[in-house]
């Protein structure tokens, strides 16, 4: 059994300072998968390897946006452009925050590409919180550009776009009181050019909405969180035949397959990009600031999205050791063969994972007798696509075949992509763990924070997708709130369908007997 966490534990990072993988080439691990994120993988890309700033068309940028204004000289009284020692282009590789602060505040002729605000705001958690780095923009706005009407004309609408694209793209940073405090302070400072006051009557509008949704997406993540702890049960006695399960609940994979992508996107869509930076948030050695997030990290919804994949797993495994009949179970495991194909089909690659995983837990791949009745030809290719050998370069292939779809699909049924959501946390985690936030200077190392960003981006554009499919009411109550047995209900329920094989199992099988069931 492998356990693995948001911090997991026996990572190894060689001296050299390149991101290696935890298990090198070992196809075994694949069918060990116990709880946490699923399968500890690593990533293989070398820091010094690592892309130039991007061009804003290949970054992450919301819609809605007003076009980049070109960068150029910018007249001295209307105060400095890009920071001293920032260079207007792909350069960038590293500069003091001060200095990356002033490149985010636009000028008169000046503004900057999406890709550098995404990425800076992404980053600059980690620097400094995000109530003072408004309070900084704020007083660089108000103190050269807004000293007068004129100057409130020609910088307005650019400090609006600016603050545009940080509450639509990251939301939860305004629920903190200070925030609000200098977002309104800014906006009233504007207000006098029309063109902001009637733009920022429909930003704080959306922005009020946006916070109500995540606000209603925590509670209900909690709520269902709170059903299915409940129902987490021990194996008791065999179900009567009037149980449910999920073939009598849906009898179709693709249906399945296709509910299942529902569960995906809705969760999805609750992530915000500043998870990824604080659920790995931690000191770094040669910052002499406090971490900001040393006291909370908002990582709730990545943290319920994990728990997900894990109740699939447990899910999967469940349904296959209840059915007392190894006919039955048989015919459990080729329909969940069966939906996962069509996960793949769909793009959804989390839930297929999620799938092979809970049929290769223990429990499940000792009922030999069960996958002797079983076809596995369809069985071994899906494991193949998801073999964790060479960094899973197979699932990964796939993934950038998933991306091309969706770049040039016209439906959403073409644009979904659900990334194995644990291999993507643990490219952040290398990623994280292996190139240092600043470098010896100080400096910020703004080149690992734009592979970062790639990274983020890349996902925020999946997520946004609508689910194409019709909601089945039915088949999504009984995905949160089945009940599923716990790892020792499992083994148990596995050792009552097929008796153990040898004395160590024997041993187990009266110990949990004895436990769970008061026998012996």
């Amino acid at each position: 059994k492998i356990t693995v966490s948001l911090q997991p534990d026996g990572a190894m990072l060689p001296a050299a300072g390149r991101m290696a993988p935890v298990f090198q080439n070992n196809p075994s691990v694949c069918r060990r998968v116990g709880k946490g994120f699923g399968v500890l993988v690593g990533v293989s890309q070398p820091c010094g390897g690592m892309p130039q700033t991007l061009c804003s068309s290949t970054m992450f940028t919301p819609s809605g946006f007003s076009p980049h204004l070109v960068p150029g000289e910018e007249s001295p009284q209307d105060g400095p452009g890009p920071g001293p020692g920032i260079p207007e282009g792909p350069q960038l590789t590293s500069a003091s925050l001060d200095t990356l602060i002033q490149h985010l505040v636009p000028t008169a002729d000046y503004y900057p590409e999406k890709a550098y605000v995404f990425t800076f705001l992404l980053s600059s958690r980690l620097f400094i919180p995000p109530h003072e780095l408004l309070s900084r923009v704020c007083q660089l706005c108000i103190n050269i550009r807004l000293q007068s009407q004129a100057k409130v004309r020609k910088f307005g609408p650019k400090i609006l776009q600016l603050l545009t694209e940080w509450t639509e793209t990251f939301p939860s940073d305004f629920q903190d009181e200070e925030m609000v405090g200098h977002l309104k302070d800014i906006i009233r400072r504007i207000a006098p050019c029309d063109e902001v006051r009637n733009v920022s009557a429909i930003n704080h509008e959306y922005l009020i909405s946006k916070l109500a949704t995540m606000s209603q997406g925590e509670e209900s993540i909690v709520k269902v969180n709170a059903s299915v702890s409940d129902k987490l049960v021990a194996f008791k006695t065999k179900p009567p035949p009037i149980q449910k399960d999920i073939l009598s609940i849906c009898s179709d994979p693709y249906a399945l397959a296709q509910q299942l992508t529902h569960v995906e996107l809705e969760r999805l869509s609750h992530i915000g990009p500043e998870e990824f930076v604080q659920a790995f948030a931690q000191k770094d050695p040669l910052d002499t600031t406090q971490p900001c997030f040393s006291d909370q990290k908002k990582t709730g919804n990545l943290e319920a999205y994990v728990k997900w994949f894990n109740r699939l797993c447990y899910l999967v495994a469940t349904e296959i050791c209840m059915p007392a009949k190894k006919k039955q179970r048989a015919q459990v495991i080729e329909f969940f063969i069966d939906v996962a194909r069509e996960c793949f089909n769909i793009g959804n690659f989390n839930s297929l994972m999620a799938i092979i995983s809970g049929m290769n837990m223990s429990p499940v791949s000792r009922l030999k007798k069960t996958w002797g009745k079983v076809k596995t030809a369809k069985f071994f290719i899906l494991e193949h696509q998801m073999d964790p050998t060479g960094n899973f370069y197979n699932y990964r292939t796939a993934l950038r075949g998933a991306a091309h779809r969706s770049q040039t699909a016209h439906s959403n049924r073409e644009k979904i992509v659900i990334p194995f959501f644990s291999l993507l946390i643990k490219d952040i985690y290398f990623l994280n763990e292996g190139c240092a936030n600043r470098l010896p200077n100080g400096h910020v190392n703004f080149e690992k924070f734009v592979e970062l960003a790639r990274q983020v981006g890349e996902f925020m554009t999946w997520k946004q997708v609508e689910c194409p499919f019709e909601e089945e009411r039915s088949i999504l109550h009984y995905l949160h709130t089945a009940p599923i047995f716990n790892e020792d209900g499992l083994y148990l329920a596995s050792y009552e369908s097929e008796s153990p094989e040898n004395q160590i199992e024997k041993d187990r099988w009266k110990t949990l007997r004895s436990t769970i069931l008061g026998k012996t």
